[in-house]
C-alpha cells in the first residue's frame, strides 16, 4: 500500500511504501526510492525480531558485567572468559520481574535448609549453565 506523507510534515512529493514492519521505501517523483529502516531509529533494536524484554534483560547483564570489570581490584580478573557469577544473573532477573507483575521473598530458615540454600542465593546449583 502507498501511503501519502502529507500527515507527516513530510513534502506531499514523496510516498511511502510498507514493505514490512520496520521497513518502508520511500519514493520520489523521479522513480527513486531509499530503503528506511526503523522510520531513522535504532535499527538493531527496532528490526530485530528478539522480543524487547530479552534485550533488556541482555543489556542489563552486560552493562552489569561491564561495571564489574570496572570497579574489581586489578588482580581479581586475568584474561579470560568467565561466567556471569550467579547472584549477579539473579539479580538481574529479580529486576525484570515487574513486567510480570511479580516479586521475591525471602527464604524461610526451613525452605533453605531443604534445598541446601543461604536464604539469600544464589539459589542456581553449581552445575547450571545458561
Amino acid at each position: 500500500a502507498v501511503v501519502s506523507t502529507q500527515s507527516t510534515g513530510v513534502t506531499s512529493e514523496l510516498k511511502w511504501e510498507k514493505i514490512r514492519s520496520h521497513v518502508h521505501h520511500i519514493h520520489w517523483p523521479d522513480g527513486k526510492y531509499i530503503v528506511l529502516l526503523a522510520k531513522g531509529g535504532l535499527a538493531n533494536h527496532s528490526c530485530t525480531s528478539v522480543p524487547s524484554f530479552v534485550i533488556s534483560v541482555t543489556a542489563t547483564t552486560h552493562a552489569l558485567g561491564l561495571i564489574e570489570l570496572f570497579i574489581a581490584p586489578p588482580s581479581r580478573y586475568k584474561q579470560d572468559v568467565y561466567l556471569m557469577p550467579k547472584k549477579l544473573d539473579e539479580y538481574v532477573a529479580s529486576l525484570h520481574l515487574t513486567v510480570f507483575n511479580a516479586h521475591i521473598t525471602e527464604l524461610t530458615r526451613e525452605q533453605a535448609g531443604f534445598i541446601g540454600k543461604s536464604r539469600t542465593g544464589p539459589f542456581k546449583t553449581q552445575h547450571y549453565r545458561y
